[in-house]
């Protein structure tokens, strides 16, 4: 599995946040940082605040910031609602129309192999992809 720009794009803007929870950070800022377009961060920042994993707040000195505390936000979870719920193969679709479906084994192994995946995920929070913040801030170019 190959995971979508959108969902790269989410789990950067959710690290950078992470780095200083409390304070509210701009889409343009978050771009440069990691030389990435604003028009994409726009959208992800409008799927995080609609799942609830950042606050958004409008007008002059507003920006966005996490909603819950980074040991709070479960990476599979992160990266099942950036997702999507769209299946993995035609198969598993209600209209699938492979004539091979009715016999074959491929579409359970690999709903299987995408549970086991998430559950994973699940295991770890967006704290454990920020222990090294000092490295991280440097590497961003974020003044403390």
């Amino acid at each position: 599995m190959r995971l979508t720009a959108f969902t790269d794009y989410t789990l950067r803007v959710l690290m950078y946040l992470a780095l200083e929870p409390g304070r509210l950070a701009t889409i343009p800022e978050i771009a440069a940082a990691y030389g990435i377009s604003e028009n994409h961060l726009m959208k992800v920042a409008h799927q995080l605040a609609q799942t609830g994993a950042v606050e958004s707040i409008r007008g002059k000195g507003g920006g966005i910031r996490l909603a819950r505390r980074p040991q709070d936000i479960r990476l599979g979870q992160v990266i099942r609602a950036s997702e999507g719920s769209a299946a993995i193969v035609e198969c598993l679709t209600p209209e699938g129309a492979c004539r091979i479906t009715p016999a074959c084994r491929l579409a359970g192994i690999l709903a299987e192999a995408f549970e086991a995946m998430y559950a994973h995920l699940d295991a770890y929070t967006l704290e454990d992809l920020v222990t090294n913040r000092r490295t991280l801030r440097r590497l961003l170019a974020i003044q403390p």
